[in-house]
């Protein structure tokens, strides 16, 4: 589907057709925000974007041994940080990241792999307050992508969890609540005037809107993590219900009634918590003046809210489904945004109906 004139996308300038590529191929959805960004920050987000992925892919493939994916993510975290350490350990960066795709059974990641030797360098064709930006973001997402490997080390065949809602907002922050607030910063940098909130409330709408972006895929992603001997949902809160991540991972699989009925006040409590943060997110997106930024802004919060109304339909069940927008509904969200010029009021009103939000 072609989007209207006026918003249609354009591609980062620093990233080569085959990264775009490569990019479309690990997230549709958040490369076309990328793209309806104003192009002084399609770089910065493009390159951060496609190194957290990677780093991402590298912590989550539990089917490889641990020890392999620490030395790796070791590896790629001081060539982001550090310019130097990059052209020291290009041989042995270039040697595992090779040996790491050849395993890869997604197509797309397994590129992403095998390209993430081209992608580091990237990094240096930002001005220095944007690279700056970019290391200090993923940082703080390698941090918490190092803790997930280190709390998460029995793989499939043990289970582990978090043990307190503190962890879990913590985990949240650093995978994609400091996105928020990179997004922010580059904002403030690059467009001055952007918002009509003050910053310091963008910083902090935009870092509730990255944890509830990261909570909505814990509760999305749910059965599956718990297949792979991951537990997000915290046991002090599961014990609330009279649960436990064990009952919890046998329920995905066999749908216990009674455990999936003791769940669900739990469910509708996480989505509601959800939800909030989404709340946030269309607040920032609706503060915006940018009509390319405010539009970039507002896709994830209108998806997700999508998601959250989906997962509220599926109820506890959805721990053995695959919760997804249809494709079908997200051309026809596109359309209706480019028929009504991406203005706050169409925003506004498409949230509020994916919502589910009685607008009376």
């Amino acid at each position: 589907m072609q989007a209207a004139p006026h918003i249609q996308p354009r591609p980062s300038q620093a990233l080569s057709a085959a990264h775009r590529q490569i990019l479309r191929g690990v997230s549709r959805s958040f490369d076309l925000s990328i793209r309806l960004l104003p192009s002084a920050l399609q770089s910065p987000v493009a390159i951060g974007y496609l190194l957290a992925r990677a780093t991402d892919t590298v912590a989550d493939t539990t089917a490889l041994p641990l020890g392999e994916r620490q030395v790796l993510l070791d590896l790629m975290t001081q060539a982001i940080a550090d310019p130097h350490a990059w052209a020291l350990n290009t041989p042995k960066l270039t040697r595992l990241t090779q040996a790491f795709a050849a395993q890869q059974t997604d197509a797309h990641e397994r590129a992403l792999m095998l390209a993430l030797p081209q992608c580091l360098p990237l990094l240096h064709t930002l001005n220095l307050d944007d690279q700056a930006s970019v290391r200090g973001v993923l940082g703080h997402i390698t941090r918490g992508q190092q803790l997930d490997m280190a709390r998460f080390n029995s793989g499939p065949q043990g289970l582990e969890a978090l043990q307190t809602e503190v962890e879990l907002a913590d985990y949240t922050w650093l995978v994609a609540g400091c996105v928020g607030e990179f997004w922010t910063e580059l904002c403030e940098r690059h467009l001055p005037g952007y918002s009509l909130l003050p910053q310091a409330e963008m910083v902090r709408i935009g870092r509730e809107y990255g944890m509830g972006l990261q909570r909505l895929n814990i509760i999305r992603d749910a059965g599956a993590d718990l297949a792979a001997g991951r537990c997000y949902w915290p046991v002090e809160t599961l014990a609330q219900a009279g649960l436990t991540p064990a009952l919890l991972s046998q329920a995905a699989q066999t749908r216990d009634a009674d455990t999936l009925t003791a769940l669900a006040p739990l469910c509708a409590q996480w989505l509601d918590q959800t939800q909030a943060q989404l709340d946030c997110g269309m607040r920032y997106a609706l503060a915006l003046k940018p009509l390319r930024l405010r539009l970039a802004s507002a896709l994830p919060a209108l998806i997700g809210a999508r998601t959250v109304a989906l997962l509220r339909q599926a109820g506890p069940n959805a721990l053995a489904q695959r919760i997804k927008m249809p494709r079908s509904e997200m051309r026809a969200l596109l359309w209706r945004l480019a028929l009504g010029l991406g203005s706050a009021a169409v925003l506004d009103r498409e949230f509020r109906q994916l919502s589910g939000k009685d607008l009376s």
